[in-house]
């Protein structure tokens, strides 16, 4: 099985922009809802048995079980019967809400995570449809379930032999997006280690520096565009709450955010083609970005966005065939890559190590 995501710009009416603004409103609530039950049941059992809070008390009784996902759904199809507002919504877009919540709390106790917050009104971004019924795409158009037919700006085509699994409605400062998930049944061959070898390794002052000397540029998208965000949020923060002239201000500083991000990501594109048309193969340190970007310099590295360039090289490099590999960044520059031995590296002005072997043979 392979699968892949299309994303495309919709063209929908004025009724159907109604349409996704209420489902966004309801699945918002739902959203809250159930992470307040579960919040409720979690202070519950971390109060102290010889002592009352003077806050408030959540008092819920020991038998009654930690609120998951399998309960909130029934208790959700319960409710949707008796309410008009949620009626109107697709029942499984509200179990995706729900969905969304439990991999929100599994993040927090796997990962490491912080507590699931609530979403005030503007904050749910997209809603997901997990099945779609037959023939989704009709020309110019894709069928969404209790909603119909939806104009969207069919910038590629869809491939022959893909079968539309999901598709999940955003809502973008640009617009709205429909994301299809594709799926093939199909085994694709991974690229195996040929032609010629580079390594790569970012930074702040050159984003890129490769192996056969050549470096590239940091673009800094945020850093250019730093004072006017500074300058658009101070207007943000003196207007009015719930005004007009408020909605507008932050429309600004979200397309300027959106247009940082953009470009951004076009520059990692152009950059990973750039590396793919050098070399077979493609090698890159297996950095702890983490922790990178809790340092005193994690601005800046947040700005470059390392992990997002990763990613995007790896797709590249599978869409043309080349070989791409992390490798162990510990002591990547103390070793020599010609006689594989350690020089130790004293001083942080030394860059080059000296290569025994080639000293010997002189």
């Amino acid at each position: 099985m392979f699968n892949l995501t299309y994303a495309y710009k919709l063209k929908p009416t004025k009724n159907q922009v109604v349409i996704f603004e209420d489902w966004l409103e309801q699945n918002r609530r739902v959203y809250n809802y159930a992470l307040a039950e579960r919040k409720d049941w979690f202070k519950s059992r971390s109060c102290q048995v010889n002592a009352c809070s003077l806050a408030g008390e959540y008092i819920i009784p020991a038998n009654v079980p930690r609120p998951t996902y399998n309960k909130q759904a029934v208790a959700l199809t319960a409710y949707r019967k008796t309410s008009e507002n949620l009626k109107r919504v697709h029942s499984q877009v509200l179990q995706q809400t729900l969905k969304k919540l439990e991999k929100a709390f599994v993040s927090m106790w796997e990962q490491g995570h912080g507590f699931p917050r609530f979403k005030k009104a503007g904050r749910m971004r997209s809603f997901v449809f997990p099945q779609l019924g037959k023939d989704p795409i009709q020309g110019d158009a894709v069928k969404l379930p209790m909603i119909g037919l939806v104009k969207f700006r069919q910038s590629r085509p869809i491939p022959d032999g893909a079968t539309i699994k999901q598709a999940r409605v955003v809502k973008r400062v640009s617009g709205w997006y429909v994301m299809l998930t594709l799926q093939w049944d199909i085994d694709v061959p991974q690229p195996m280690p040929h032609g010629e070898a580079i390594g790569i390794d970012v930074g702040i002052s050159h984003f890129v520096a490769v192996s056969n000397g050549k470096l590239f540029p940091n673009p800094k998208p945020f850093r250019e565009l730093e004072s006017k965000l500074r300058l658009l949020q101070k207007r943000v923060s003196r207007k009015r709450l719930g005004s007009n002239n408020l909605k507008k201000a932050q429309a600004k500083v979200n397309r300027l955010h959106e247009r940082i991000a953009n470009v951004r990501k076009n520059y990692h594109w152009e950059l990973a083609h750039n590396l793919c048309d050098w070399a077979g193969m493609i090698f890159a340190e297996d950095l702890n970005l983490k922790r990178l970007a809790k340092g005193m310099l994690g601005k800046h590295c947040l700005d470059a966005g390392w992990g997002q360039f990763f990613q995007i090289l790896e797709q590249c490099c599978f869409k043309r065939g080349a070989f791409f590999l992390k490798v162990d960044a510990n002591k990547t520059s103390q070793i020599c890559p010609k006689c594989l031995t350690e020089t130790g590296k004293k001083l942080l002005s030394n860059r080059v190590p000296v290569c025994q072997v080639a000293i010997a043979f002189e």
